[in-house]
Formats: structure tokens, C-alpha cells, sequence
């Protein structure tokens, strides 16, 4: 086994196939990727909200790589087994007006710069006693498609891109489909924290990851994963508000109009925060999809976020 680096020069914003590899590696080897935030470095510690109406969205999203995996071949999969993960001390989270499950109703920008404490929590309001407990990941992991063209780095695909699975931490391996040679993989979009179905508390990170190819899985078509942190970890009590809808996203963003109400009533919040704060720490959750025509969505927030100013 050997190991390898990628710095943040190599990335790119596009999942093409014609990208030539930044990295040849075999399969089994340790490559530790150093990524700039989802901003591509637009965004520091120093951004206010104004910092918001000069972004290039053009150069968002960009991902590390792509790496040449020796004796990669269509058909096969890739198995990335993530190792390690180094983050910085600072992450941000942002509303962009026309952007988010309820864009229609946040129509102003909002910028929150977050103090990553070393003992694994950012404080959301220290006064209030409200903090979000981190687990970093990276939003963005994929291999190149068989199709040829640059295809953008925003939404997921069959073979990865920005999946945005908080679950695909340290300790997970995430197995994505082959469709060319060497797989081309790349990573980038660090998260130190993530609701299910939310955006993030955005931030560089160092990740390393052991990339290998796997001959006996021919049925992995999409990302598969697996994982210990998905239940293994409770965050103990939750406070669940729901969305009730014959239309399925009418239904979420119920779910998250009454969590944000419920935040804002019983914890002193702004709607803008309690926004802000069902999208990195709340979980998204299907709770009844057959008893039609309705179906029940799910807004979980955790107790343990909420601090001791929870009044229900």
C-alpha cells in the first residue's frame, strides 16, 4: 500500500472523463485530498453577508482530482473506505435568495460564520445554550461517467457527485459504480455538519481515503454505503414536528415551516436562525408513504441541540 496526496490546485468543476488524472494509484492506496469549502475560497472568516451578492456560482462546487485507480474497469466498483478527516477551526452557512426548500419565503441573504470548538460542537448560540454537535464528511464523491461532456459538479448522479450524505463519515465505505477506466474519482464540498436532507455548515478539510476495486459487486448501479454512524449514535430525545401532503415536497416543506415555527415560539429564535438551524442539524425523515393519498414527512431536531432553554 502506498500513499498519496492531491493538493487543492488539482480540482476541477465538471465530472468529465477526458480530465486527465491528477494521480495514478493502485487500487488499496491512502490518498489524502487537501479541498477548499464549496465557495472555491470565496467565502472566509472575514465574509459578511455582503460577501454573498459577489459570489461566482460559477465556481462552486468544485471536487479533487481525479484519480487513475490501476485495474479499473467498467463493470467493476469502486470501494472508498473514508479514514480520515482534518477540519479547520471555522465553517459558514448561508441562505441565497431563489435557492432551499423554502426559497419562496427566505428571499433575503443570510450569512452565519461558525466557530469549530475542538471538542466536536459549534455553538449555534452560546447564550441560548444551542450547539450542533460536528461530523464531518464530504459532500462530493463520484467517478467519471461513461458519457462523454463536462457534466456539472451540482447535482448527484448515478456515480456519485454531491450526494450530501452525512452518513458517509469516518469509518463508512461508500461503493460507487465503474463506467470507465481507472474510475476517475474525485471528492471535495467539506461539511462539518449536516441535517438529513439539509445544507451544511460549509468548510475546507483535509480527507483521506483508501480507494479499491472490487470485482465481486457487479449489482452497484448507484452509491451504495455502509455504516456505523447511522444508528449507533443517538442523539437521545427528539422534538419531531411533521408535514401532511398528497405532494411529496409540499409535505417536507410543511414539516420545516412547523419546526422553524416551533423554534422560533419556544426557543427565542429568529426565523432566519431556526431555519438555518433545521438545515444542519435537523433530519428529514419519511415517516408513512402508503396509506394514500397523503403522504407524512418528518423534521427531527434533537434535544441535545436545543439546550436547557427547551420549554416542551
Amino acid at each position: 500500500m502506498s500513499i498519496h496526496s492531491v493538493r487543492r490546485e488539482c480540482a476541477n468543476l465538471a465530472w468529465d472523463n477526458s480530465i486527465p488524472p491528477a494521480l495514478h494509484v493502485k487500487s488499496g492506496d491512502e490518498i489524502t485530498f487537501d479541498c477548499l469549502d464549496a465557495s472555491n475560497g470565496q467565502v472566509t472568516t472575514e465574509s459578511t453577508v455582503v460577501t454573498l451578492g459577489t459570489i461566482n456560482f460559477a465556481a462552486l462546487d468544485q471536487v479533487n482530482g481525479p484519480v487513475f485507480v490501476d485495474g479499473a474497469q467498467p463493470g467493476d466498483t469502486l470501494q472508498v473506505d473514508v479514514l480520515r478527516i482534518e477540519n479547520p477551526e471555522w465553517g459558514w452557512t448561508a441562505l441565497f435568495p431563489g435557492f432551499g426548500l423554502l426559497a419562496d419565503e427566505f428571499p433575503e441573504p443570510a450569512l452565519k460564520i461558525w466557530k469549530l470548538e475542538q471538542e466536536g460542537f459549534a455553538w449555534f448560540d452560546e447564550k441560548k445554550g444551542i450547539k450542533v454537535p460536528l461530523r464531518p464528511f464530504a459532500g462530493e464523491m463520484g467517478v467519471a461517467q461513461k458519457k462523454n461532456g463536462a457534466f456539472s459538479t451540482i447535482p448527484p448522479y448515478h456515480t456519485g457527485g454531491n450526494i450530501d450524505t452525512k452518513h458517509v463519515t469516518v469509518g463508512s465505505t461508500l461503493f460507487l459504480p465503474v463506467e470507465v477506466e481507472g474510475a476517475l474519482f474525485s471528492i471535495g464540498d467539506g461539511h462539518a455538519a449536516q441535517g438529513d436532507g439539509g445544507t451544511a455548515i460549509e468548510t475546507p478539510m483535509k480527507v483521506t481515503v483508501r480507494l479499491s476495486v472490487r470485482k465481486d459487486k457487479p449489482y452497484t448501479k448507484t452509491p451504495h454505503f455502509s455504516t456505523t454512524t447511522a444508528d449507533t449514535k443517538p442523539e437521545g430525545e427528539y422534538y419531531c414536528t411533521t408535514g401532511i401532503d398528497s405532494d411529496i415536497r409540499e409535505a417536507t416543506r410543511s414539516a420545516v415551516r412547523n419546526m422553524i415555527a416551533f423554534l422560533v415560539a419556544e426557543h427565542g429564535l429568529d426565523r432566519v436562525e431556526a431555519y438555518m438551524l433545521c438545515s444542519v442539524a435537523g433530519d428529514l425523515r419519511m415517516h408513512e408513504v402508503v396509506d394514500m393519498p397523503n403522504y407524512v414527512i418528518g423534521m427531527m431536531m434533537p434535544r441535545s441541540v436545543l439546550g436547557p432553554l427547551n420549554k416542551v
